[in-house]
């Protein structure tokens, strides 16, 4: 069986309950450290969630509209 890792939400700082607004990857899709995940807002701008390991994407943990805080988790990789 593969090795899975879970890509989670980094640190965010004084920010919880942040907004997803839109999700860049698939199931299926290949990812690279530093590639852009999602992209949240906050109420004071809004930035991509980048890898922090390469592999294939498994699951999602998150969709459009979905609030995240520090820690949750976004998609599953192997």
């Amino acid at each position: 069986m593969a090795d899975m890792s879970k890509l989670l939400v980094p640190n965010l700082g004084e920010f919880e309950d942040v907004k997803i607004i839109e999700v860049l990857i698939s199931v299926g899709d290949l990812v690279v450290v530093e590639d852009p995940l999602v992209t949240i807002e906050t109420d004071k701008a809004s930035m991509d969630i980048p890898a922090e390991f390469s592999g294939k994407i498994v699951s999602l943990g998150v969709a459009v509209g979905d609030k995240v805080s520090t820690g949750s988790l976004v998609a599953t990789i192997e």
